[in-house]
C-alpha cells in the first residue's frame, strides 16, 4: 500500500494522527510525519483517516476519496 499526502494543503488539525496513529504522528504544533507505505493491517484505520481529512490531503492506494476500502480486502470486494 502506498501512502500520499499534500503537504501544502494539509493545514495540522491531526485527524489522521488521531485515527491512525502508527502511520501518522504530529512533529510540533504544524507538521505531520506519516510512514508512506503503512502495513496492510492498518487499511481500515487508514481508510477512516482519509475520510476524516477536512482538506482532503491524504491519498492512499487501495482506499477511495471517501475513505472507502478498494479491493480484494474490502468487505464488499471492490
Amino acid at each position: 500500500m502506498r501512502l500520499v499526502v499534500d503537504l501544502n494543503k494539509c493545514q495540522g488539525y491531526a485527524q489522521c494522527a488521531f485515527l491512525a496513529p502508527d502511520v501518522f504522528a504530529m512533529h510540533g504544533d504544524e507538521s505531520l510525519v506519516y510512514d508512506p507505505q503503512p502495513d496492510h493491517e492498518q487499511r481500515e484505520r487508514l481508510a477512516r483517516a482519509v475520510a476524516a481529512c477536512p482538506v482532503q490531503a491524504i491519498t492512499a492506494d487501495g482506499v477511495d476519496p471517501d475513505g472507502a476500502l478498494r479491493g480484494p480486502e474490502a468487505p464488499d470486494g471492490r
